[in-house]
């Protein structure tokens, strides 16, 4: 190959610097300056910095979670910013925009803390509700300490904080039959409409030049999928991600057109997590699997805008997640979820079976990777996909418009059924390196229902249970 044709990976020998995370619940009351009455509210917060905390300086943190005002919110989708600053500044300030009956509020308070007070100016946070910057509504919430403070001790982590951006460079160093993808889907809160960006590098097996290609789409709450393609277009190396026919990945902002700019977007990105293997990080460092994907960060919000013919959708704040996909090809049959479940909590699925031979007649292997409450069960991601010795590996039973997975690990089994209804559904044809084809069915309005239980004193229990109404992200793929 020409050294016009192969990629460049940087590779960072630094150790990750270690970051801050930690889960907060408040509860407390709010009163509109309309209503003569106080409501009920509950705030569960998970709270992430890149750096470790300074108890005698001021660490800017993230903070994302759920917020529930009786009779008038419920959002799992909030968002902001914490300034922690207890003996510098002498306050810990909270700024957090939700959503409620379609208006973007700001929550926006500190605790004043102070040495002659210490319980309760730590454990106290008054606030205002503004809109537009304008007050309209006062409130107090309050850290329960006989129910909250072990939970809260218990949550904390010291991660070792990677940036995004490094896992956009491309991994392709100028192999032949090589595939490299970079896609990401959000969901617009404000619409429920459902996007979907998609660029790939492929590599002929044959040797010829590579080329860059890919799509986007749109599958609006109501209203038929649109969707339109870009390239293919010659593959020029880009250590910063993904470029080519005016379509562009970048750390932090996807922009680029498709069909002469019938489909048009530029939406800024903003991490919220930290990166998820949703196959074993080796795979991802040393290609020796038939493929391998992850999530640079496993959930990110988006802004800016997206037009589809004469429509234009405005994002605030969208939830959704960005993911990297490196190998030989697609598989055989393959499933594949990412769901947002609210609260921080995230899943994410990968079923496949090989196309090499000796593994295309078996099962589907999953990969399943759930984060919850700052921590990622299975622990480690081989063992969905491998069990013990083969015995205990996660089940998928691949089908439209219905696909399942279950399976045990530990003290802990996992139910996850997903409907991609076939008016929310489109299906596309990939073009492997070797020539041959398959076909996607792809669904960013999905549904999906996971329960997780655990066994306690002699029977299964339920854990957590979520139903997402077109808000899963899935594809079945087939050949």
């Amino acid at each position: 190959m020409s050294g016009q044709t192969t990629s460049r990976t940087t590779t960072n020998t630094a150790s990750p610097a270690r970051g801050s995370a930690f889960r907060e619940t408040m509860l407390g009351t709010l009163r509109l300056d309309e209503e003569d009455r106080a409501r009920r509210v509950r705030l569960d917060l998970t709270v992430s910095a890149d750096r470790l905390l300074r108890l005698l300086g001021t660490t800017e943190a993230r903070a994302t979670g759920r917020i529930r005002i009786a009779g008038w919110a419920d959002d799992p989708c909030a968002e902001g910013e914490l300034e922690i600053s207890p003996l510098a500044r002498r306050r810990i300030r909270y700024r957090i925009a939700f959503t409620a009956e379609g208006r973007r509020l700001t929550l926006d308070g500190w605790k004043s803390v102070t040495p002659r007070r210490p319980v309760v100016s730590m454990t106290v946070l008054p606030y205002t509700l503004q809109e537009d910057g304008v007050r309209i509504g006062t409130g107090t919430l309050r850290f329960p300490l006989g129910t909250q403070l072990l939970p809260f001790l218990a949550s904390f982590r010291f991660p070792r904080h990677q940036d995004p951006g490094t896992f956009l460079a491309p991994r392709w160093r100028g192999e032949r039959g090589r595939t490299e993808v970079w896609y990401s889907t959000v969901t617009d809160p404000a619409t429920g409409s459902g996007l979907w960006l998609h660029h790939e590098l492929t590599a002929p097996a044959d040797g010829s030049e590579p080329y860059a290609h890919g799509w986007a789409a749109v599958f609006p709450k109501d209203g038929p999928v649109r969707h339109a393609r870009f390239g293919p277009a010659k593959w020029i190396p880009d250590d910063a991600g993904f470029s080519a026919d005016g379509v562009e990945v970048r750390p932090g902002h996807l922009s680029g057109a498709a069909e002469g700019g019938a489909l048009r977007w530029d939406l800024t990105e903003r991490p919220t997590d930290e990166p998820l293997f949703t196959f074993p990080r080796w795979s991802w460092r040393r290609p020796l699997l038939p493929a391998a994907q992850m999530l640079p960060a496993a959930r990110a919000t988006y802004d800016g805008t997206f037009t589809h013919d004469d429509t234009t959708l405005t994002l605030t704040a969208a939830p959704g997640a960005s993911a990297r996909i490196y190998g030989h090809g697609n598989a055989r049959r393959w499933a594949w979820l990412h769901a947002d479940l609210g609260g921080g909590d995230v899943l994410e699925i990968v079923a496949a079976v090989s196309m090499r031979p000796g593994l295309r007649r078996l099962p589907p292997m999953v990969f399943l990777r759930l984060r919850r409450q700052g921590r990622t069960w299975p622990r480690r991601p081989e063992r969905p996909a491998a069990g013990w010795a083969g015995a205990g590996r996660f089940r998928a039973d691949i089908a439209l418009p219905t696909w399942k997975v279950t399976g045990r690990a530990g003290l802990r089994r996992i139910r996850v059924e997903v409907t991609q209804r076939a008016d929310r559904t489109l299906a596309l044809d990939y073009t492997d390196p070797d020539g041959q084809h398959a076909t996607c069915r792809n669904s960013e309005r999905a549904d999906a229902h996971v329960l997780l239980e655990r066994w306690w004193f002699g029977g299964w229990r339920t854990e957590a249970e979520w139903s997402l109404e077109g808000t899963a992200h899935a594809e079945v793929g087939t050949r």
